[in-house]
C-alpha cells in the first residue's frame, strides 16, 4: 500500500516516501516517515512488512554510521547499496528473511555524480534514473518516462513529482496522506516543503 518514488537529475536526487502507515485497508499514521538518513551523502526509503522495516533500515543506518566512525569516511552510495543487497541476500537464506523494498538515493561526494538504486525484497538491485515502489509503479511509470531525462534542474524534478503525486491523488483507491520529500546533492540531505494540492496540467 506504500507510496516510494525517486527521480535523479543533473546533480540531485529526489526521494519521495508517503506518510501513512497501512495494515491492510487501515490507516494506522498518518504522519509515518519511511526515510532513513544513512551518511551525508546517502538516503533509504522503505516499505513492506511494519517491523521488518524499521529493524532493517536501524541496522543498516548503524552499519553505515559504524563504518564511518571506524574509518572516518563515508561510504559513497554505490558501496551503501552494495552493502544492502548482501544484506538482504543473506536474509532472504535465512529461516526468517526480511520482506523489504528499498530506494537507495544518493550524491558521490567525489564525483558529485547523482545515483538511485531499486532494491527488491528478493535482493534484486539495479541502478535507475527513476523508480517507485508499491501502487506507484502502476500510475507513475509512464509519467516518469515520458517526462525524465537525465539533465533536469531541480524545479523539472519536483514538478514531475507533483505530476505523480497529482495522478496518484486521482486514481489511487487510498488515501496516501501525502508524500515526504527528501532531497540529496554535494551539500548533503535536506527535507523538502512539498505542498501537492494544486493539479497539474502539463509537463
Amino acid at each position: 500500500m506504500e507510496v516510494l518514488l525517486g527521480i535523479t537529475g543533473a546533480d540531485f536526487t529526489i526521494v519521495a516516501a508517503s506518510k501513512a502507515a497501512m495494515r491492510g485497508a487501515t490507516i494506522l499514521k498518518s504522519s509515518d516517515n519511511k526515510t532513513r538518513d544513512l551518511n551525508k551523502h546517502t538516503l533509504m526509503a522503505y516499505s513492506g512488512e511494519a517491523g521488518d522495516t524499521v529493524q532493517f533500515a536501524e541496522f543498516i543506518q548503524a552499519n553505515v554510521q559504524l563504518y564511518s566512525m571506524r574509518n572516518e569516511t563515508h561510504l559513497s552510495p554505490s558501496a551503501v547499496a552494495s552493502f544492502v543487497r548482501g544484506e538482504l541476500a543473506e536474509s532472504l537464506r535465512s529461516r526468517k528473511p526480511y520482506m523489504v523494498n528499498l530506494l537507495l538515493g544518493g550524491v558521490d561526494p567525489i564525483t558529485e555524480k547523482p545515483s538511485l538504486y531499486w532494491c527488491d525484497y528478493l535482493a534484486a538491485l539495479s541502478k535507475v534514473p527513476y523508480a517507485a515502489h508499491g501502487y506507484a509503479q502502476y500510475y507513475c511509470l509512464s509519467i516518469l518516462d515520458k517526462h525524465h531525462h537525465p539533465d533536469i534542474n531541480f524545479e523539472q524534478g519536483m514538478k514531475i513529482l507533483r505530476m505523480c503525486s497529482d495522478e496518484l491523488r486521482r486514481r489511487l483507491p487510498i488515501d496516501f496522506k501525502g508524500l515526504i520529500v527528501k532531497v540529496v546533492t554535494k551539500d548533503g540531505i535536506r527535507e523538502e516543503e512539498f505542498v501537492d494540492d494544486k493539479m497539474i496540467t502539463s509537463a
